[in-house]
């Protein structure tokens, strides 16, 4: 059984938020699910559920970093060029580069990540950690 089953986030434009992380979870390895006019939603391994959500408000302002409320989705990947290569991914599909893939030595010797955002202001990392070698 997964840890996280699924994940709503309510984006500003379903439609934008369709073609900003379409690219990004199917290289992450989910597949589409269901889509209507209120939510779409992608799948891995048939147990782990992200849906982007429409607003429930006819103007509804991006989310904005560092307020009450999300701060950011971290996707561990297996590689340096992992990161990289998802990085691109979301540049190409629309996303703000926060910050370009680097090294993290103030969170371990290993860490290596890049930060998106998407239009609405929703946040996530690319992030490479291995295990310390025994």
């Amino acid at each position: 059984m997964p840890l996280l089953d699924h994940l709503g986030i309510t984006v500003a434009d379903l439609e934008r938020g369709r073609a900003q992380f379409h690219p990004v979870l199917l290289a992450l390895g989910f597949e589409s699910g269901y889509g209507d006019d209120h939510s779409l939603s992608w799948n891995k391994d048939g147990e782990t559920e992200l849906i982007l959500m429409a607003p429930r408000e006819d103007d509804p302002a991006p989310h904005r970093h560092g307020r009450v409320g999300w701060q950011h989705l971290a996707f561990a990947v297996d590689s340096r060029a992992e990161v990289e290569r998802l990085h691109d991914i979301a540049i190409a599909a629309g996303w703000t580069a926060v910050r370009d893939p680097k090294d993290y030595p103030r969170f371990s010797d290993r860490y290596f990540a890049s930060f998106v955002e998407d239009d609405s202001g929703i946040r996530i990392e690319f992030m490479h950690n291995p295990p310390r070698e025994a």
